[in-house]
């Protein structure tokens, strides 16, 4: 497994395990999208902590920052989806406590390696596929 590949699949295991914490905290957040609508409507603050993470709502998103100071950035769709672009990951990368730092033709073949599991949602921009429980 390429190193790129390892960190597009540790980005995405953290940004499930950030998204966890939120929910823990707030029980109405039905998906972490709706973060932005509690900050908006002034239920929640726009930058906190939450469980062992600092959290910023942003425009689109939202920036966890782990105890261990590794940057999970992430913005949302229309739908609420989570998305992630190249910079997100190799900002994630570069915030690691042994930092990596990877050209984005090794991110794009990283991503690449795991379809079906990421879907390429614009150019450049991508998230975890939908699964289809009936299938």
């Amino acid at each position: 497994m390429t190193a790129a590949r390892t960190l597009v699949i540790s980005f995405v295991d953290a940004l499930h395990t950030a998204g966890k914490a939120m929910q823990a905290a707030i029980p109405s957040l039905e998906q972490l999208a709706d973060t932005l609508a509690l900050v908006r409507s002034h239920q929640v603050s726009r930058s906190g902590e939450i469980g062992a993470y600092f959290y910023k709502v942003h425009g689109a998103g939202c920036l966890f920052i782990s105890q261990d100071g590794s940057e999970i950035d992430v913005d949302f769709a229309a739908d609420g989806t989570e998305i992630f672009d190249f910079w997100r990951l190799r900002r994630y990368g570069q915030s690691l406590r042994e930092p990596f730092d990877p050209t984005e033709e090794e991110m794009r073949s990283a991503v690449e390696s795991l379809k079906p599991l990421l879907a390429e949602v614009r150019p450049g921009w991508f998230s975890m596929a939908k699964t289809n429980p009936s299938a």
